[in-house]
């Protein structure tokens, strides 16, 4: 009988456990310090992590920069890009916007060694969210407190992924696009600002140096250069650097190339060129590198607040290509 009244108990116990994993919405304030008491070396692991991928391999450190982007902007910060598809679910890794998304694997090892630490306990979505800023850091760029607390969600999005911002979007849809995600023209412009790293794909700019696009506010050398490169047509073409002096430094350069009418993406020139406060903001940032950075570590914690829709069933993945 005491057996019995004991697995009964431990069994409560188990079901007390499932439950509390998973919450709708998630509306708990997120804090720096969220973890301090459950898993205090969480910042160190995911730093340590980081710092070694990205010494064996600089570009995965704006791969990481730009998988926290494509996370936020569909359903909020809840690491749905992480999962993958199943037999009963898409994923939004599938999404065409998506496809040359990389750097999984390194959240995933991040996750592996934090659930040594501190099993059940770190979400993906929080995981994700340090190492971008961690990746932003190593590439000289700004440090700052990231909100944690956040929860992953247990379904994904592909068509929200469909929907993220184009490279050929113009200066009116991005406010759009932007504005629904609760920043503003001034967040929008230092965001941007993550293209002064990385690459882009000969299909993004394609239209813009061939003028394709509709886009005529190009610098013709620039345009020519590109074009040695990224042959007109179907064909497939390489990769370009989004700022071609300092391409692995995260600095103000991309903006000075907007001034300069050499913005790689449509999506780019198009912060710069018509004049007025826009153009104003695109100028200060482009003298005062302090003022850009300060401002793009202010709009990634604001980005990072961005919560998943009401009705959102959430939880703390063990493993973040899967639903628990």
């Amino acid at each position: 009988m005491a057996s019995s009244k004991g697995s009964w108990a431990a069994l409560a116990l188990l079901l007390l456990v499932a439950l509390a994993s998973t919450a709708v919405n998630g509306d708990h304030k997120l804090s720096a310090g969220y973890y301090d008491k459950t898993c205090p070396n969480v910042q160190r692991v995911v730093r340590r992590v980081m710092a070694y991928k990205v010494a064996g391999e600089p570009a995965i450190a704006p791969a990481i920069l730009r998988l926290f982007f494509h996370d936020c902007f569909v359903n909020g910060c809840d690491a749905s890009v992480l999962l993958d598809g199943t037999y009963f679910s898409e994923s939004e890794k599938d999404a065409l916007p998506n496809a040359s998304l990389r750097g999984f694997e390194v959240i995933d090892e991040i996750k592996s060694v934090l659930e040594h630490n501190c099993p059940a306990t770190v979400s993906c979505a929080d995981v994700l969210a340090l190492a971008s800023r961690d990746a932003v850091t190593m590439l000289g760029g700004p440090a700052w407190s990231m909100p944690l607390g956040r929860m992953d969600s247990r379904t994904a999005d592909r068509d929200g992924a469909e929907n993220l911002p184009s490279p050929r979007d113009n200066y009116t849809s991005l406010v759009s696009t932007f504005r629904e995600r609760g920043l503003d023209a001034r967040d929008m412009t230092a965001l941007s600002g993550a293209h002064t790293v990385g690459m882009a794909n000969c299909h993004n700019y394609r239209g813009r140096i061939y003028g394709t696009d509709g886009d005529t506010n190009i610098d013709p050398s620039f345009a020519e250069t590109r074009r040695q490169t990224c042959p007109d047509g179907d064909n497939e073409g390489g990769m370009a650097p989004f700022d071609e002096q300092t391409p692995m430094t995260f600095d103000n350069a991309y903006y000075k190339d907007l001034i300069a009418r050499r913005g790689l993406l449509s999506s780019d020139q198009a912060l710069y060129g018509s004049g007025g406060r826009q153009d104003d903001l695109v100028e200060m940032y482009s003298r005062d590198g302090k003022r850009f950075a300060k401002d793009f570590a202010k709009a990634m914690v604001k980005m990072g607040n961005i919560r998943p829709s009401k009705g959102t069933t959430l939880e703390v993945r063990l493993n973040c290509k899967m639903v628990n």
